[in-house]
């Protein structure tokens, strides 16, 4: 996969078959976009493209910072997977919002394009004040010689219930409806960072995580079944995203997993982790004996999760 952040620097497509949208969390109602646009361009000799937009347009339209399922890394990882051929970042600003719809076709879409078909949804928006749509799109098609294909009502709500419940699953800590509905594992990725070191003071280490994209949706507080790609390598453990309460002050959010069977030196490093199920709430103890009680409890329900999934 082809990804492209320069307008300017885009290569001559040959008879692309294009969508547009967010794409947050790339979950089943995305998928069958993609494996549509795919199988036109595969059908035509030609390539798919994904055109995309970051920042979120919401957040520089109404100025008001989105929280997304898949940051634009995240997105850009789930894109590669499902075979998309080529995605185009495009800078999202006020002005490009601001541009008429008519120039959005003529100077935007066609003139950096060339599409032979656009994959569009029936209520698909775009320039300024959201004015142009559908119909324009369409009439605009005829003028320019591309073809255009209109995503059903049913497919359109389909997506759009999925990231609502998407959200609303990862913001509960229902993170096994979360991952139905995605198709893949709801992730979250970061750099390992040095902490206070008090895991490993009551013999459960954990690798503190900093999350690079300040825009990244972040599960509710509690302890994970995880599996994390580290160094090249897949490694069980369990996460806990929270306040500390017991050994900390319980002012700062953290999120440290303590790795199973691994001791590798991982400061600097990046991590991913895939968020598999909750195994509880975040608790205070009265003591640290407590709290080491209750993690070698935890972590038999984590190897519990994973007793049946094997590590590839």
């Amino acid at each position: 996969m082809q990804v492209f952040r320069n307008i300017q620097e885009l290569p001559k497509f040959k008879n692309a078959v294009l969508t547009i949208g967010t794409y947050d969390g790339v979950h089943r109602g995305h998928q069958m976009l993609i494996k549509r646009i795919n199988y036109i361009a595969k059908k035509i000799g030609g390539e798919s493209v994904i055109i995309t937009f970051h920042p979120h347009p919401r957040s520089v339209v109404n100025n008001n910072r989105v929280k997304l399922i898949s940051p634009l890394t995240e997105k850009l990882e789930f894109l590669a997977k499902y075979n998309v051929d080529n995605v185009v970042v495009v800078p999202f600003t006020r002005a490009f919002s601001e541009q008429s719809p008519e120039d959005y076709v003529q100077n935007f879409l066609y003139s950096n394009f060339k599409p032979h078909t656009v994959v569009i949804g029936y209520d698909h928006r775009f320039g300024k004040n959201r004015a142009g749509d559908l119909s324009l799109l369409l009439s605009k098609s005829k003028i320019l010689d591309f073809n255009v294909e209109k995503i059903s009502k049913q497919v359109l709500e389909d997506i759009s219930i999925s990231s609502t419940k998407i959200r609303e699953a990862v913001v509960s800590g229902n993170i096994k409806i979360a991952n139905e509905l995605l198709g893949h594992c709801f992730t979250i990725e970061g750099i390992v960072v040095k902490g206070h070191q008090r895991g490993s003071e009551i013999g459960f280490p954990t690798a503190n995580i900093q999350v690079q994209e300040e825009d990244k949706l972040v599960a509710q507080n509690g302890v994970y079944a995880v599996k994390s790609h580290i160094k090249g390598k897949l490694v069980n453990g369990m996460l806990n995203i929270g306040i500390r309460p017991t050994i900390d002050d319980g002012e700062h959010k953290t999120i440290e997993v303590n790795l199973f069977d691994f001791n590798d030196d991982i400061y600097g490093e990046k991590v991913k982790l895939e968020l598999y199920k909750r195994i509880r709430s975040e608790e205070k103890f009265d003591s640290l004996t407590e709290l080491v009680e209750q993690l070698k409890k935890d972590k038999i329900a984590v190897e519990k999760v994973f007793e049946n999934i094997a590590i590839v």
